[in-house]
């Protein structure tokens, strides 16, 4: 498996060797040696989310409070997305900014994301699914989210189809008024996260152990 970072800090491209005979295909989307090698610690996995979207929905801008926050690590096990990372850590040096990456089924990759940054996706053919594995559980009192259609972010969601949204990513708020509410993480307190989840891993100590 390849990891290849993605331009904005702590969002990941993981790419699995799918093998095909006539039988179909097999690929595994997700292997922990690899995420750790790239990331210098391991997924914890507290949650796996299973959704099923027609084509023009969009879920997300979505995030939580860090810490914990609630990294996520996701692929298509059917259909295709238009998958979204948004930069929302108050003092990053990419404040704001989103990296792209058209995800899947026919050729299978995983895209990871780190606490504090926002996630959205929009699914472009009928019957999309999409498999997350969070390191946190879902926590309703910690979960905030920035409206998707937002023309500050600008998000370049596909335009020939037409957007659905949620009840409540209809009411979200902007990027603005989400800084003026004070419902965005820092990029300090973020940093700090990454720092002790790096401290804490096993594979960490091994090697500081000698």
């Amino acid at each position: 498996m390849r990891a290849v970072p993605l331009p904005i800090d702590g969002a990941w491209l993981f790419e699995p060797t799918t093998f095909a005979d006539d039988r179909g295909t097999f690929t595994v989307p997700f292997q922990a040696a690899a995420f750790a090698g790239a990331l210098g610690y391991d997924l914890p996995v507290a949650q796996v989310n299973h959704s099923v979207s027609q084509a023009g929905v969009i879920r997300g801008v979505h995030f939580a409070d860090v810490p914990p926050g609630q990294a996520k690590y996701l692929h298509v096990a059917a259909g295709a997305i238009r998958d979204v990372v948004v930069d929302i850590r108050v003092g990053s040096p990419t404040f704001g900014r989103h990296t792209v990456v058209d995800l899947d089924a026919a050729a299978p990759r995983a895209v990871f994301l780190a606490e504090g940054l926002g996630h959205a996706f929009q699914a472009l053919t009928d019957g999309t699914v999409v498999g997350y594995l969070c390191s946190t559980p879902y926590d309703p009192s910690r979960e905030h989210g920035i409206h998707p259609l937002d023309p500050e972010l600008a998000l370049p969601w596909r335009d020939d189809l037409a957007p659905v949204l949620s009840p409540k990513d209809t009411v979200a708020p902007g990027l603005a008024d989400a800084v003026d509410q004070g419902l965005l993480p820092t990029h300090r307190a973020c940093a700090e996260h990454y720092t002790r989840l790096r401290a804490g891993s096993p594979r960490h100590a091994a090697g500081a152990g000698g």
